[in-house]
């Protein structure tokens, strides 16, 4: 059966869908790009008319590595990590930024939360275990947010234990 003709369709208890962050907007990528590629060429230049023409061509180089640099980046960026907690099953769905997409399901009765921490810098992974299965989960987080995602996603896990819940009108 698929979600779509699934006649008991469960109410998400939590679900959050994870990127990694980019600090620089694509606006600010071809301010970049136009100051460096600017800068290259007046340095060139001056190379040039003293004499020394290859510097030119290194600087290009330079310029062309600095972009293909931000490019690969950027379409690292693409990638994201969907955790989605029903009362009967915790998934997580992770899809690589060249769209390989991997899923991993566990009954959220036997999944726990397990916490990797560091004195310095606070909650540093997170993992999802089921029974012999450990997952990690929210590696794109810094570890404030990550803390943040793991009480979040902990309140999830125990609202699903507790079972569904009926609403009785007397």
């Amino acid at each position: 059966m698929t979600p779509h003709n699934d006649p008991i369709s469960e109410p998400a208890l939590f679900s959050a869908t994870i990127t990694p962050n980019r600090s620089l907007p694509r606006s600010g990528f071809l301010a970049v790009m136009i100051a460096i590629g600017g800068i290259s060429f007046v340095t060139g230049l001056v190379f040039a008319l003293m004499g020394a023409w290859p510097v030119l061509g290194f600087l290009g180089l330079d310029v062309l590595l600095i972009y293909w640099a931000f490019r690969a980046n950027y379409r690292a960026g693409t990638a994201c990590e969907t955790v989605t907690v029903t009362p009967s099953e915790i998934a997580v769905r992770n899809v690589g930024h060249r769209g390989h997409v991997t899923e991993w399901t566990a009954n959220p009765l036997w999944a726990r939360l397990e916490r990797e921490t560091s004195p310095d810098f606070g909650l540093t992974r997170l993992f999802v275990v089921s029974r012999s299965q450990k997952r990690p989960v929210a590696d794109f987080l810094s570890p404030h947010e990550r803390e943040d995602f793991a009480t979040a996603l902990s309140a999830a896990l125990v609202e699903a234990r507790r079972g569904p819940t009926r609403t009785v009108f007397s």
